[in-house]
């Protein structure tokens, strides 16, 4: 077998280019409220995680009122600005890539993502590739990343086990929970995070672009 059975996909930051508008958004809810703006790396490390525990690591202070009120602003900030300016593009590569590993026929495709389940299919379907995956694990149904139940459940729906599987990622959080999985995992270079927290978190491989993650997925399966 040249390539696992299951290849999962984070969305923000891995498939879809989402850092400045995330970025804006999550400003915009924090002056809106009065608050201080957290700076762009922290803004970057929550990247993955539910919407509510992002919200909780960048205001500790908050309570849970707060934390609420703050998420769900910047939800209606982020949509806003996506809806009128169409600025969830594809990284370049993704759509040939994503094409290619849907032809082969012992691979399986699937999404694990912090983007609440709305968001992830009004994106896919915006780029015409919902089709192209298994299933899509969300916190709506899941513990957040890193716990390993986004992972399990793709499994799960696939019907394939740990060595068969592939996550890839550009987060920590994404390496992470692959690791708590007991999958394989892929870093990918043009995402949220630094490379080196991605090889500090346990990253298999590390690639720089969408035209060598097919190679890399085949030597990982055949490791």
């Amino acid at each position: 077998m040249s390539a696992p059975r299951l290849v999962i996909f984070d969305l923000d930051g891995t498939l879809i280019d989402t850092v400045a508008l995330v970025v804006e958004a999550v400003s915009n809810a924090f002056v809106s409220m009065g608050r201080p703006v957290p700076d762009e790396k922290a803004i970057r490390s929550i990247s993955g995680l539910g919407l509510f525990d992002g919200v909780r690591r960048i205001a500790p202070d908050a309570d849970e009122a707060l934390v609420t009120e703050l998420g769900n602003l910047y939800r209606r900030e982020y949509l806003a600005a996506a809806s009128a300016c169409m600025r969830e593009a594809l990284f370049p590569g993704a759509l040939e890539t994503l094409k290619a590993l849907n032809a082969r026929n012992d691979t399986l495709l699937a999404v694990a993502t912090g983007k609440p389940l709305a968001g992830t299919n009004r994106v896919l379907k915006a780029h015409d590739i919902l089709g192209l995956f298994t299933s899509l694990q969300t916190p709506d149904n899941n513990m957040s990343k890193p716990n390993p139940e986004m992972i399990y459940s793709a499994m799960k729906v696939a019907g394939v086990e740990p060595e068969q599987t592939v996550m890839i990622g550009d987060t920590n959080h994404d390496i992470e929970m692959a690791v708590a999985a007991g999958v394989k995992s892929v870093g990918v270079s043009w995402g949220y995070h630094p490379l080196e927290e991605l090889k500090e978190a346990g990253a298999d491989v590390i690639v720089q672009d969408f035209a060598t993650l097919c190679d890399a997925v085949g030597r990982l399966v055949e490791s």
